[in-house]
Order: C-alpha cells, then structure tokens, then sequence
C-alpha cells in the first residue's frame, strides 16, 4: 500500500520561507514522478511542480516558477518544495502525490494522474 506522508508546513510571513517534505513507502520510489498540488478554501486542487523520478526533470506551474523549487532524495524516499518569496496567495493546503505511471516520458501537471495522494500539510501566509 502506497502511503505519502507531508510535513513542513506553517505560518509565515510574506516574503518568507519554507520547505515542505514528503515521505513515501509502498511502491519502487525512484520509477515514478512525484507531484506537489495546493488547494485554498473554495477553490479547485492546482497543480504547482513535479519532479521526475531520477530527479533531472522539473516542471513548475507558471505562479510559483523562480520562486518554489522542487527536488527528490530517492536514498530516503522523499520529495521536497522549497518555497521562497511567499504571498499570501500562496495559503493553502498542500498535497504530494504520485504519478500513476512508471518512467513516464513528459512531466504531467494533470490531477488525474496521480493516482495516490498525502494527506495534506497547511501552508498559510501572512501579509
């Protein structure tokens, strides 16, 4: 069983800092890309990056890119979001996700191809 496991999050400042983690078990990390997605109150889940599964392929949604940075360390199953220059269009709840294909060629900001998804970690900026 595929479980993901975010932490990180907090309250900050605008023009602040964080980084957000996410622990993965249950499946052959490194042969999947991995996702981060961000949901505010009222509103749509949106995609924001995604890493491949070797980590040499990054793809960023158009609102967060210079800003956030995102990075995986397979030895420990993990996948970050560095997050810099915070707004407080930024606040939301955050989720990592998985991609549901292996060794998928093109990065994918699509919600339905992650197939298993964290439980969330709150992310609120202040103004």
């Amino acid at each position: 069983q595929v479980q993901l496991v975010e932490s990180g999050g907090g309250l900050v400042q605008a023009g602040g800092s964080l980084r957000l983690s996410c622990a993965a078990s249950g499946r052959t990390f490194t042969s999947y890309a991995m996702g981060w997605f961000r949901q505010a109150p009222g509103k749509e889940r949106d995609f924001v990056a995604a890493v491949s599964g070797s980590g040499g392929s990054t793809y960023y949604a158009d609102s967060v890119r210079g800003r956030f940075t995102i990075s995986r360390d397979n030895a420990k199953n993990t996948v970050y979001l560095q997050m810099s220059s915070l707004k407080p269009e930024d606040t939301a709840v955050y989720y990592c996700a998985t991609d549901r294909r292996p060794s998928r060629w093109a990065l994918t900001s699509s919600r339905t191809e992650y197939d298993f998804w964290g439980q969330g970690t709150q992310v609120t900026v202040s103004s």
